[in-house]
């Protein structure tokens, strides 16, 4: 028979034992965020009525251009840049509504539809920018 003896936990940045740094959680909470946001989009785009409909939608009305502006600003340090990606999509939010209310075409699937496509080209222009930036530096 063997005898198993259990390993004390590794120390933490700080020294302290069984203190990790919190990276191990991040992910959990970005899929979490995710998960979340696309509930808040289908429940909007279906017109299902329930009590989540309106926290879930608005925390995809901000999450998802946030994400993009955030993506966008990757100079910046990190509080920095969740100040001005969740200030743009603030302003991406408000500006979707007054046009679409100037135009006399509010609705609440329109709103979400439009802030959708617009993070998604955001998003899209940020990854071919970070493509062809890395496609320059194989080649120097």
């Amino acid at each position: 028979m063997q005898t198993l003896r259990i390993k004390p936990s590794s120390p933490g940045e700080d020294g302290r034992p069984g203190q990790g740094s919190g990276r191990d959680l991040l992910p959990l909470l970005m899929g979490a965020a995710v998960a979340v946001a696309a509930v808040g989009a289908l429940l909007a785009l279906g017109d299902r009525h329930t009590p989540l409909r309106g926290p879930f939608t608005l925390f995809f009305l901000l999450a998802a251009p946030a994400t993009a502006i955030g993506a966008a600003l990757r100079g910046l340090d990190p509080l920095a840049r969740a100040v001005v990606s969740v200030a743009g999509a603030l302003a991406v939010d408000l500006l979707v509504a007054q046009g679409m209310l100037a135009v006399h075409r509010w609705s609440v699937r329109g709103g979400v539809v439009a802030v959708t496509v617009l993070s998604s080209l955001v998003l899209l222009l940020v990854l071919v920018r970070h493509r062809r930036g890395r496609t320059a530096r194989r080649r120097a």
